[in-house]
């Protein structure tokens, strides 16, 4: 399952693409293969976009061909769609690339280094809690969108958190001092007991939802809680 956010590194914004269940079978793929492509593919409306798109695909299918490598994700930076791979063994790599991305007349740089704990999947491909928070975010807001919801219209929106003990829940309710926070209701399921609901109202545009998230992240965090989501109504059918 891939997932896509972005980062903002020295400055820099990165786009991500990460291959979520990579780590089922790490320990059979040592090695990291990296393909570096002058082509700025965090631009949709790029010339060629669609084509870089069909290349890259073709890529993937040719190096994981007979499971001898797995495509991890990609980074953009700069200008340059870094492609990431773990492979078996490190032959002929370079060469099932050149096969793919001479013809088509990309600028490229190709290199493979052993691996084994996957270090560099753990420190530049894999999300960090905060980010699988904004990731399952735009989630939810691709999907107002594809209601037609006005996303800069304030509304009521329930935030969920949760904990692992009583105790450390009750320290959060009875010192939450966040602006615009307030207490609702008690929650449990099967995948949490201890939780509770928050509401606060705002536009759910990305950068609003960012901001609020983050926010409550942090202060969850210092009472060693987690934040488990949020929820909210189309704007068309407040009251």
């Amino acid at each position: 399952m891939r997932e896509f956010f972005q980062r903002l590194e020295d400055g820099s914004l990165v786009s991500i693409e990460v291959d979520m269940n990579a780590f089922g079978y790490s320990k059979s793929y040592p090695w990291l293969f990296s393909v570096f492509i002058k082509f700025d593919a965090s631009d949709e409306n790029a010339p060629q976009f669609e084509e870089f798109l069909e290349t890259k695909e073709s890529l993937i299918i040719l190096l994981e061909h007979e499971e001898k490598a797995k495509y991890v994700g990609s980074r953009v930076v700069d200008g340059w769609s870094e492609l990431y791979f773990y492979a078996k063994d490190s032959k002929s790599l370079d060469a099932q690339v050149s096969s793919v991305l001479t013809p088509s007349n990309y600028v490229y740089e190709s290199s493979v280094v052993k691996d084994g704990r996957w270090d560099f999947h753990h420190k530049n491909l894999t999300p960090t809690e905060l980010e699988e928070c904004h990731i399952q975010s735009e989630k939810i807001i691709f999907l107002l969108e594809e209601e037609g919801d006005e996303l800069e219209v304030p509304r009521i929106v329930e935030h969920y958190v949760s904990f692992d003990v009583p105790t450390q829940k009750n320290r959060f309710i009875n010192t939450l001092d966040l602006e615009g926070f307030t207490f609702k209701d008690d929650i449990s399921s099967e995948e949490f007991e201890n939780g509770v609901a928050l509401v606060k109202e705002h536009g759910v545009r990305s950068e609003d939802v960012k901001v609020v998230v983050e926010a409550l992240f942090e202060k969850v965090k210092e009472c060693q809680g987690y934040y488990e989501g949020w929820s909210t109504t189309l704007a068309d059918k407040i009251n």
